[in-house]
């Protein structure tokens, strides 16, 4: 035999026995133990609805993600998870690991860890993302999620994943830069859903209404579970009793809660014909009662009906 051929050959044996050290190369959903996902790798959900991987933030800039993989009609990603948002990494030599140790990592190209599950197993594990959106850390038998990004939301809730007294909605900074911003949807120690306004210089709470007390408001304080969720159906509950359907209520939409940069709470259904999202639901139907939206130094007022209509700011008179 060809003592090149031969060379060849016995390369190809020992590649072919190596351990998963290495980086993927072909989309799938999992993610098995002492392997890692680099910069230009994913995750795909066997639906093939969502897609885990470095969303770019900015120049050279990115963040471990979980979005829509089908674009909307004007060319964006529905981002609805973000492990690193306010510490993106560089797009050079980054990656998320997974540790034999059971512990998921995102390290930066100087190797620095810069966000982690901080879990722990003796036995493997393996990350795989759901149909749902879930991105799980998993036992082998996949009888026990170790850790879930369901428990850690951004500013956004998937069909059947919970807010509770541990978690919180939080807002982008802005449409443009994905930091935590200044608004966030809570339970607080009241066992109420609230919406917080947290500023530089001012906090304060203004959803529901905060100069009625919580009965008037229609809410519940007798509740221990502090724990809200949508189905698929687009019917909210949450233990403090309040609740709310959808306009498009009913099975067959995928949707999307979503803590927004302007201070609103909506629910959002995937017109999927046109490729756009429409408002389904919203918190407030009157955006100047939201506190701090027009900055420290204006004042809030609506226009007329008509081109322009909708909320305006504008400055103080001297």
């Amino acid at each position: 035999m060809d003592t090149s051929i031969l060379i060849l050959l016995i390369s190809q044996l020992l590649l072919s026995s190596l351990p998963p050290l290495f980086s993927i190369s072909s989309p799938h959903d999992t993610l098995t133990a002492s392997s890692y996902l680099s910069i230009s790798d994913v995750l795909i959900s066997r639906n093939g609805i969502f897609s885990a991987g470095f969303h770019s933030v900015g120049e050279n800039a990115y963040c471990f993600s979980i979005w829509f993989i089908e674009r909307t009609s004007d060319g964006d990603l529905t981002v609805v998870w973000m492990a690193n948002r306010d510490q993106p990494v560089n797009g050079e030599r980054s990656k998320l690991s997974l540790l034999k140790s059971g512990n998921l990592i995102l390290t930066d190209a100087p190797q620095f860890t810069v966000w982690s599950t901080n879990t722990k197993s003796i036995s493997p594990l393996y990350l795989q993302l759901l149909n749902t959106g879930n991105l799980v850390l998993r036992n082998q038998s996949g009888s026990m999620n170790v850790w879930e990004s369901f428990d850690s939301p951004t500013d956004t809730l998937l069909p059947n994943q919970p807010i509770t007294r541990n978690s919180k909605l939080v807002s982008s900074r802005s449409h443009t830069n994905f930091s935590s911003g200044f608004y966030a949807l809570f339970f607080d120690y009241d066992n109420v859903l609230h919406l917080l306004f947290d500023g530089e210089g001012a906090s304060s709470m203004y959803w529901p209404d905060p100069g009625l007390i919580s009965w008037a408001a229609g809410r519940n304080t007798w509740n221990y579970s502090a724990t809200a969720a949508f189905n698929s159906s687009g019917y909210f509950r949450s233990s403090d009793a309040f609740k709310f359907k959808a306009l498009d209520y009913g099975i067959g939409v995928w949707r999307r809660l979503r803590m927004d940069v302007d201070g609103n709470v909506r629910l959002y259904s995937l017109d999927e014909e046109r490729r756009i999202w429409r408002v389904s639901w919203q918190a407030i139907s009157q955006p100047c009662t939201i506190h701090g939206v027009c900055g420290p130094n204006a004042m809030c007022n609506y226009d007329h009906p008509g081109e322009n209509a909708g909320r305006r700011c504008f400055c103080l008179p001297g």
